[in-house]
């Protein structure tokens, strides 16, 4: 028998809306189910581990796991709460964007075929490209009403009375391409269950709808809610954009960052929906947590399960000592560890000037990388004096006047860190 899939998310707090019977079904049925993500970009955002975490827990509790790349349905956009008409997407940057969705769910999920629930990775563009416009509208058109579907909520807040750009019907078409996908999934893959965020709880119940009516089966529906932060911003999203899983996107210490300033209210929720740590495990960390709140517990335990499960344990190991490099005292050596992204990510926003790396590897007094030939202090008499008060260090170690740069200070192959007290960083960057 499987196991309670339904009340893991339960406890968790993924569960908003579910059909009836669905949990009945998946306690006695070892069944396939599927979410769907959608390929806007070549790679996931945070706002997907709900989803991808969902099918994690899915397989574990003994059922098949089916993640859907919609290559097909990525042509034209889900309109499900948004109030603009998406840019379409050429067929070039949509294979390249499912190849990077595709590489990245392989991370989370067992693909080893020698188990009955091993994971499938498909794209709806494999059974849409050769569907004709006239052979749908027959098969499947015929068996959804108008009527049904502009009483979809995605629907209805774009072609209201306060709407204000209305919408295409490329984008109404959407609901009835996503139903089919369920169609085919449920006929050919044995596929019973549909999950997502709640926002497509419309678009999943018209697969079900269609597969009642067209074949006369029964399938299952379940959304989890969507995620928000306590501020009422949007999880997932910083003023500098999307928190990404590609590294090259996101570096793995700002990712690690992110989770880290996570606020006390939020982190109540996440170290539930973004850990697999048990119920009493949880509810013991709490507790501690509420005892010595400014050792932010959760928060760390947080960063350190997501920042391992999406990157890897080395991958965590240096955006800790990063985070130690900024906040901490951190030596020379460790400083020297650090790789050029990592640098930059950690010192993102610090100002910087060019110096030529032939000069550094002559001996650079510090007057001249101070002020005489390095914009950092306003005079070459304020880097006097900020030397003998002892105010200034190089990688974090304090120097005198009488320090030399040389290529043993170089950072990264390319950087110095320059520093004046506790927070004023400069950065020289060599160049040929």
């Amino acid at each position: 028998m499987p196991a309670n899939f339904v009340e893991e998310l339960r406890w968790r707090g993924l569960i908003q809306d579910i059909m009836p019977e669905t949990e009945a079904y998946l306690n006695e049925n070892a069944t396939s189910g599927y979410i769907g993500f959608d390929p806007t970009a070549d790679s996931l955002h945070i706002g997907s581990l709900v989803q991808i975490f969902i099918l994690i827990h899915f397989q574990q509790a003994g059922h098949k796991p089916i993640a859907l790349v919609g290559g097909a349905t990525g042509m034209i956009g889900d309109p499900s709460g948004k109030s603009d008409e998406r840019n379409l997407l050429d067929a070039a940057t949509l294979d390249q964007n499912c190849a990077g969705i595709k590489k990245q769910l392989e991370k989370f999920l067992s693909f080893d075929s020698t188990h009955s629930n091993a994971a499938l990775l498909l794209n709806n563009y494999d059974w849409m490209q050769s569907y004709s416009l006239i052979d749908f509208s027959r098969d499947i058109g015929k068996h959804i009403t108008v009527n049904y579907m502009m009483a979809k909520e995605s629907v209805k807040k774009r072609v209201g009375a306060d709407a204000k750009t209305g919408m295409s019907f490329t984008e109404f078409t959407y609901q009835l391409l996503q139903g089919y996908d369920f169609l085919h999934l449920y006929e050919h893959f044995d596929c019973k269950i549909q999950m997502g965020g709640s926002d497509q709880w419309g678009n999943i119940t018209t697969g079900t709808e269609l597969i009642r009516r067209k074949v006369g089966g029964k399938a299952f529906a379940l959304t989890c809610p969507l995620i928000t932060k306590a501020d009422g911003s949007k999880f997932g999203k910083t003023e500098g954009g999307n928190i990404w899983l590609d590294e090259n996107r996101t570096s793995v210490y700002k990712f690690y960052q992110y989770w880290l300033n996570t606020s006390d209210e939020d982190a109540y929720r996440y170290i539930k929906i973004f850990t697999f740590l048990s119920q009493s495990e949880i509810e013991a960390l709490i507790a501690q947590h509420q005892e010595e709140p400014h050792l932010r517990l959760l928060q760390k335990t947080i960063a350190e399960k997501v920042t391992a499960l999406v990157h890897s344990e080395e991958a965590l190991h240096k955006a800790q000592q990063a985070s130690q490099i900024l906040f901490g005292n951190a030596t020379k050596e460790a400083l020297q560890s650090l790789d050029s992204d990592t640098f930059l990510a950690v010192f993102e926003g610090v100002p910087q000037a060019e110096v030529s790396r032939k000069r550094v590897a002559n001996g650079m007094d510090m007057i001249a990388a101070l002020a005489a030939e390095v914009p950092f202090l306003k005079s070459n008499g304020e880097a006097r004096r900020a030397l003998k008060e002892n105010a200034i260090a190089v990688n974090k170690q304090k120097v005198d006047e009488n320090y030399t740069l040389t290529t043993e200070d170089i950072i990264a192959g390319e950087y110095i860190l320059l520093q004046r007290g506790k927070k004023s960083y400069f950065i020289l960057k060599l160049v040929s």
